[in-house]
């Protein structure tokens, strides 16, 4: 970062806390909301909120398994006895968590009259707008993502509302950043929003406790659905020009998935790079959204991910220009769930707008392209999405090309991922790892960038490769400690 660019960052850091998180409140105000600080020390901090575990699932769909919320019965059209009674379910689980938070009888009250003014809005609102598309000249799904970003709304304001709640009662001078546009006149664009709720704020004596949904005239949910709160938490911590981003999540990044390596051969990474982050996002594996990452790598602002229950450790650091000091596999991350999708036509040799066609129909299915690999007359797919719509894209590609041969397999991606994965024989040593487990590689691939390289494999042969390369080419080289001490 330029000196004069430096000159002008805060003293203070952003953090964002995960649904999971949040969901173990108690803890977290024992370690990083409060825990042993005092005076100063409690201030200095910006706090971005997700709704409860569990909470955006009730209010619009599951996230794994598709199960309708709210939303989903309202926008299926389902009859609206329906909806009303997921509606009436959200309530009184949220009920039931301020039950659990608070005992002291009129800060319950405030919880509770806060949240049943928000559910009764909503039930208003989604009520008023059936009535209104009764009528021909109004169709329902004109207003349905506005419908969607409400009720995801309510779930952040809920847990911002009790954080602030419970900071207060402790004696912080806590401070409610409601970014939910509840009854404000008229959506502002997405900059001025947080630059107007945010003005005024004396961070030197206030701890503001931000939604992480922000309603603005461009709409989140349109393109980032349901990972909306990393777009406010990276542009909080860009417009304010924070010392830090943080997001406590409840484990560390390691260098690999515990409960398939096993604790005691996994070690934390210490530090590591945005295309590393990019890489683990590509599989689902979140540390943050690739462009809400854009807006910190621009601006040379690390970003710090944090065990929320273990605030002692220094967690990992992700930075622009880090670089192992020697070339090394950081991870070993993977997804299951991948459906390769082959299409081999003799007619495509030589012909370029047939991938590029082959593409823009995946991405009108919103089928999520993870990775994909090329011969002479075939293309293959790895990708993510429903059942339905893979289906659909098979038939679609049938009916547009005659004379292709297409065919689905079930697949899963282990990928070994570095700062610098400029490792000799790393290629050999992985396919010597796998076949030494017996496992038969599908597809093997590294980039140029040298910063992951996948292997591709049958998806019962998932865990047992995610342990085999990471006995090769992490245990083996036993760099973990230098690692974390970089």
């Amino acid at each position: 970062m330029p000196e004069q660019e430096r000159a002008n960052t805060g003293l203070h850091s952003v953090e964002k806390i995960g649904g999971t998180s949040m969901s173990r409140f108690t803890e977290l105000m024992d370690t990083i909301l409060i825990g042993g600080r005092k005076g100063s020390d409690l201030y200095q901090r910006i706090f971005v909120v997700s709704a409860y575990g569990g909470m955006t699932n009730l209010l619009l769909e599951h996230k794994k398994t598709g199960e309708p919320g709210v939303y989903g019965r309202f926008a299926n059209g389902e009859q609206e006895a329906s909806w009303h009674e997921s509606l009436d379910t959200v309530k009184q689980r949220m009920l039931e968590i301020n039950a659990s938070l608070f005992d002291d009888g009129e800060t319950l009250r405030q919880a509770d009259a806060f949240i049943s003014e928000r559910i009764q809005g909503a039930r208003s609102c989604m009520q008023n707008l059936q009535a209104l598309c009764r009528y021909g000249h109004f169709q329902l799904t004109d207003h349905l993502m506005r419908v969607r970003e409400m009720l995801a709304a309510i779930g952040e304001a809920h847990s911002a509302h009790n954080t602030v709640l419970a900071l207060t009662a402790a004696g912080v001078n806590a401070r409610l950043v409601d970014l939910s546009g509840w009854h404000e006149p008229e959506p502002r664009p997405f900059e001025e929003m947080l630059e107007h709720h945010l003005e005024g704020i004396d961070l030197a004596e206030e701890l503001p406790i931000v939604t992480g949904y922000t309603h603005c005239k461009e709409g989140l949910m349109k393109t980032f659905d349901r990972g909306y709160s990393e777009m406010t938490f990276s542009k909080i911590a860009t417009l304010t020009r924070a010392r830090e981003a943080v997001i406590h999540k409840e484990f560390h990044l390691s260098t690999a998935d515990p409960g398939i390596v096993g604790l005691d051969r996994i070690v934390t990474i210490g530090r590591t790079n945005y295309d590393v982050a990019d890489q683990l996002s590509n599989l689902g594996m979140e540390a943050i959204h690739p462009k809400a990452a854009k807006g910190l790598r621009e601006q040379g602002i690390e970003l710090r991910i944090k065990n929320a229950f273990e605030p002692e450790h220094a967690g990992t650091l992700i930075s622009q220009d880090y670089c192992s000091a020697e070339p090394c596999v950081e991870i070993i991350a993977g997804r299951t769930g991948v459906v390769a999708l082959e299409v081999f036509d003799q007619d495509m040799l030589g012909d370029i707008g047939y991938e590029i066609e082959l593409l823009q129909l995946l991405q009108q299915l919103k089928v999520s392209v993870i990775s994909r690999d090329s011969d002479a007359n075939s293309q293959t797919y790895y990708l993510s999405g429903t059942r339905k719509m893979i289906n659909r894209a098979v038939r679609l590609i049938g009916e547009r090309y005659s004379g292709a041969e297409v065919q689905l397999h079930r697949v899963a991606i282990v990928s070994a991922i570095g700062s610098d994965l400029k490792v000799s024989g790393i290629l050999a040593r992985t396919v010597s790892a796998l076949s030494g487990a017996n496992i038969s590689v599908q597809a093997l691939h590294q980039s140029v960038r040298q910063v992951e390289m996948q292997a591709i494999v049958k998806e019962d042969d998932y865990e047992r490769a995610v342990k085999a390369m990471h006995h090769a080419l992490i245990e083996r080289e036993e760099h973990g400690d230098v690692i974390c001490a970089a």
